[in-house]
């Protein structure tokens, strides 16, 4: 399997991830399935480009939680993501947190079982 259908294969399986989060969480609301395409890829782009950055300025406070202030960082990042795209939306941060965490845990496990390792 080459890199571009690895990557398109990942992304398909982060939609399912976000489709789920947003069926599970009442606070998840979106509108179209384009919406769902596009949101998925802003959360991707946020998490590569944008998230290293929050990771390295907040380090003194995430060693000092041993880590845990990474989830903070990832419910931002989803928080960020809803605002960003006109038909995702998050009500509040509360909700961004646990949405970022069951993403992450659905995400994971689904790239796990479809996606082998090279």
């Amino acid at each position: 399997m080459n890199s571009i259908t690895r990557l398109v294969l990942r992304w398909i399986l982060n939609c399912f991830a976000l489709f789920f989060v947003m069926k599970l969480i009442p606070g998840i609301q979106i509108d179209h399935f384009q919406d769902l395409l596009i949101g998925t890829l802003i959360l991707g782009l946020l998490n590569v480009f944008i998230r290293p950055v929050f990771v390295l300025l907040t380090l003194p406070v995430t060693m000092l939680t041993l880590g845990l202030f990474t989830l903070v960082i990832n419910g931002f990042m989803f928080y960020l993501a809803a605002h960003l795209v006109h038909g995702f939306r998050v009500s509040g941060f509360g909700t961004a947190f646990v949405a970022a965490l069951l993403y992450s845990i659905f995400s994971f496990i689904l790239n796990m079982v479809f996606l082998p390792k090279k």
